[in-house]
């Protein structure tokens, strides 16, 4: 017998006039995250960041030492340059002004072999064009030959052709940029002062001679100027400062036809590497080929200098990158006329030239440095040596934690009540401080997808600890070995068991602390589980409020006063939690782990410098800045940092 597939319904008809073409800016407002990566704070930022860019290209071009960036009170921000003001006259190809151009058309700019930047930043020559069709409306006013010249838009289109001022006359030059960010198309217009600041003192950093200053007109008005005639040796000396460094900044700088390379390198006596890297003032976190030609050139330079001066005898075994990286802090610059990013988002260099450009001008550089000042050049050796011989003696504490069939029951840690579920994005891991705690959690909690790891006392701060020492801390290795990534440059992302990793500590003073030493912890060892977003902290409630037969949950004092606020009658009875293992089972999942009830908080690091700067503050050893901070900062705190 013979069966017949019943007829398909009829195709819709796929032709020529299925295709459609997006006019104009129109693409960049229905895909805005193609653009700007994001249309919540971050994809904000970066519009004040694409213009800004556009006017540090003309400080690295040499015609611009002053940039003005403002935040006015109703959410509009401007951005001004003395630069040389972008070009008025009539674009041949296009037959509208330079200006009008630069403005509304994708891809236009003086960036793409026209001879108006020997190198640039900027996101593919479509900053402008792109801030202008997200925004709701722009003002752009050009000092240039004497005149002024402004021209106005409504989300990306043009109010009329640009006009001549009449009766102004400048004898300066510049551009001015006024926008404001569409509220159709972005989440929030909440701007944030810090991020923001942290950005434009890391590119005054990074273009010497440029005075950037930075206003912020809403609330309470904060204020900020930058300007560094040392560029990137301030930048390294400004992170080593509360490290210990061994001795003064290495500079190096090299400069051909078409790439330009500056380094500033320096030890210091603490036990990580920090190094960032940048191509044309863009950070690539991703590294590249610029950092493998610096990473190549200090080892080869310093193993070869122990070698000719008996530091290191024949039979010793070379030191490693890792050795001769410990405790260096390092700022990587290049300048090309033609950067090769990999990736949308410009994170890593893809410049094969650039790698042996770095190599030589550091290996070269850094050579001569150690030749004429021996002193220097024993101490860091010294402090390779110390950190080579601390490298063999983690290997071994490295096997306890880092084996073949870490994934496997028998070999997870003891405590680890693991869960069932074995997708790991499904499962939920919570670092419960104390067994009390863990007791609850683990009666309360759902087996299918949610582990329960107890910690017993407070972790070692890491920042303190060389590497050697972390691995010997069996609360550092149960949590290492129950995640099953490996740590550091042996990370693998691959093998994270958990896509929820939820530190849940006491909100008192106590658990605050361990909150801080596993933050520590996650943010030297494991960055990359921050950066993909799998770790949380947990929002215990720290009252009760027991009213006839209903019960409410308040996470924090500003929520107990507005409660009693509203709630004046008698007959209520106000508990406060000092710790997890006060609630049973039932309430601990009801208030802190129910995905139905809880409150997490995702932790996010947008600006790894600030993060860097501020770890050392809190957990270093240097207890002057602590101090100093906790003073300045105390009436800020909240219980659910």
């Amino acid at each position: 017998m013979t069966t017949t597939a019943p007829r398909a319904a009829k195709e819709p008809s796929y032709n020529a006039e299925n295709i459609q073409v997006l006019e104009g800016l129109e693409a960049v407002r229905r895909r805005p995250g193609m653009y700007i990566g994001s249309t919540d704070q971050r994809g904000l930022h970066h519009l004040i960041f694409e213009i800004v860019d556009n006017s540090v290209d003309e400080a690295m071009a040499g015609y611009c030492d002053r940039i003005d960036i403002v935040i006015e009170a109703d959410g509009h921000v401007w951005v001004q340059d003395n630069g040389r003001g972008i070009p008025v006259d009539k674009h041949p190809k296009t037959g509208l002004s330079a200006v009008e151009t630069v403005m509304t058309v994708l891809h236009a700019g003086g960036k793409f072999g026209g001879g108006g930047y020997k190198v640039s930043g900027g996101l593919h020559g479509v900053g402008a064009s792109v801030v202008n069709a997200l925004s709701s409306e722009v003002t752009v006013r050009v000092k240039r030959d004497g005149a002024v010249y402004t021209q106005d838009y409504v989300r990306g289109v043009p109010q009329g052709a640009m006009r001549k001022e009449k009766g102004e006359r400048d004898q300066g030059t510049g551009t001015f940029t006024r926008f404001l960010p569409d509220a159709q198309v972005f989440e929030t217009l909440d701007y944030d002062f810090d991020i923001l600041a942290q950005r434009f003192r890391e590119m005054a950093y990074l273009t010497k001679g440029l005075f950037l200053h930075f206003r912020d007109e809403r609330g309470l008005g904060d204020e900020r100027s930058y300007y560094f005639d040392s560029g990137i040796e301030a930048f390294v000396r400004q992170m080593s400062r509360s490290r210990g460094p061994l001795h003064d900044p290495i500079v190096v700088f090299n400069e051909t036809a078409d790439a330009q390379v500056e380094v500033a390198l320096q030890y210091n006596s603490s036990f990580g590497e920090v190094l960032y890297s940048f191509a044309n003032a863009i950070k690539t976190i991703d590294g590249g080929s610029h950092v493998t030609g610096f990473r190549t050139a200090l080892t080869r330079v310093l193993n070869d200098y122990a070698r000719k001066s008996k530091i290191l005898k024949d039979s010793d075994p070379n030191l490693t990158g890792d050795d001769v990286r410990e405790g260096l802090v390092c700022v990587i610059s290049v300048k090309l006329s033609e950067p090769q990013f990999e990736g949308q988002t410009k994170t890593r260099l893809g410049n094969p030239e650039i790698k042996g450009l770095v190599e030589s001008a550091v290996g070269t550089r850094l050579q001569q440095e150690l030749e004429e000042n021996p002193g220097i050049a024993r101490r860091i050796l010294e402090k390779c040596l110390t950190a080579a011989r601390a490298r063999e003696a983690a290997r071994k504490a490295r096997d306890l934690v880092q084996r073949k069939g870490v994934l496997e029951g028998s070999n997870l840690p003891g405590k680890l009540a693991d869960c069932s579920e074995s997708d790991p994005g499904k499962c939920e891991l919570y670092i419960v401080e104390g067994d009390s705690a863990g007791g609850s959690a683990k009666g309360g909690r759902d087996r299918r997808t949610q582990a329960i790891l107890p910690l017993r006392g407070k972790i070692l701060n890491v920042e303190k600890a060389r590497l050697d020492k972390m691995l010997e801390n069996e609360q550092i290795r149960n949590i290492i070995t129950a995640l099953g990534t490996g740590f550091g440059e042996e990370f693998n992302a691959a093998k994270l068991r958990y896509h929820k990793v939820v530190i849940m500590t006491d909100a008192d003073v106590d658990g605050a602390h361990i909150r801080t030493l596993l933050l520590t912890f996650f943010y030297r060892f494991m960055p990359q589980i921050i950066e993909d977003g799998y770790l949380y902290i947990a929002q215990p409630p720290l009252y009760s409020v027991t009213r006839g037969r209903s019960v409410t949950w308040l996470f924090d004092d500003a929520a107990k006063d507005a409660y009693f606020k509203d709630h004046t009658d008698r007959g209520i009875s106000l508990q406060r939690y000092k710790g997890l293992g006060e609630m049973n089972a039932e309430q601990l999942w009801e208030t802190t782990m129910n995905p139905a009830n809880r409150l997490l908080l995702r932790v996010e690091v947008q600006d790894a410098a600030a993060a860097d700067e501020l770890f050392i503050m809190l957990m270093g050893d240097d207890v002057a800045p602590r101090k100093k901070f906790i003073t300045t900062h105390a009436l800020e705190a909240t219980l659910d940092v």
